[in-house]
């Protein structure tokens, strides 16, 4: 296992540099950059983290644009997912903005009924306690939403901000902190991770 010394600050700077120039020639000129200070340092934050959380993905530095508008090849972030079942997990990610933890819910079609019939249930009212906590503690509520509530919900649900969720991550923007480019930054998202373990936990069982 490769000791875990940061973050470097070379992976903003990779990703900045890319966000003005996403070609495959600026990429081939610049893969051992990536190696070096993007793909090498999060495979070592996985493995510092794996004895806590289990084995981390780190994802593939390309963009799938077979059906999309945006044909750019390169993804400008590097995430690292471990997964916990039911499309749920902990997910950590270097971009040019700095550091981003997350945790949430990434369903197929099966698993998202079996959470819209959970936050509809009284077990619903766990769960909104959780992200409510979760946002007086500084994290951000993401995911894609339906634009109106869900056919069957009735006018006036106490938890339809829920139950439009397509998927759901609550997320902390740490930045670019001095501590990011040493061996604390496995800390700090160790101690986010551990803070949202109750939400991953509930989101693992009732769609896994």
């Amino acid at each position: 296992m490769t000791p875990f010394d940061g973050v470097p600050m070379t992976a903003l700077d990779f990703y900045e540099d890319l966000e003005a120039d996403n070609s495959k020639a600026w990429w081939s000129a610049h893969k051992m950059s990536y190696d070096e200070s993007v793909r090498a340092p999060m495979t070592a934050l996985g493995e510092a983290l794996e004895d806590e959380f289990g084995a981390g993905k780190l994802f593939r530095p390309y963009r799938d644009v077979r059906f999309a508008k945006d044909k750019t090849p390169y993804k400008t972030h590097q995430g690292l997912f471990v997964t916990t079942g039911g499309g749920c997990g902990f997910y950590v990610q270097v971009s040019a903005a700095g550091l981003m933890t997350a945790g949430g819910m990434r369903p197929d079609t099966d698993a998202l009924r079996r959470y819209r019939a959970a936050v509809d249930a009284p077990t619903g009212e766990q769960l909104a306690r959780l992200v409510g906590d979760l946002r007086s503690d500084g994290f951000h509520v993401d995911g894609d939403v339906l634009a109106t509530r869900p056919r069957g919900t009735p006018v006036g649900h106490p938890r339809e901000d829920l139950l439009r969720h397509k998927s759901l991550f609550v997320r902390r923007e740490h930045g670019s902190p001095d501590w990011l480019s040493t061996p604390a930054a496995a800390e700090r998202v160790r101690e986010d991770w551990r803070r949202l373990r109750p939400l991953v936990e509930w989101l693992t069982g009732v769609t896994a």
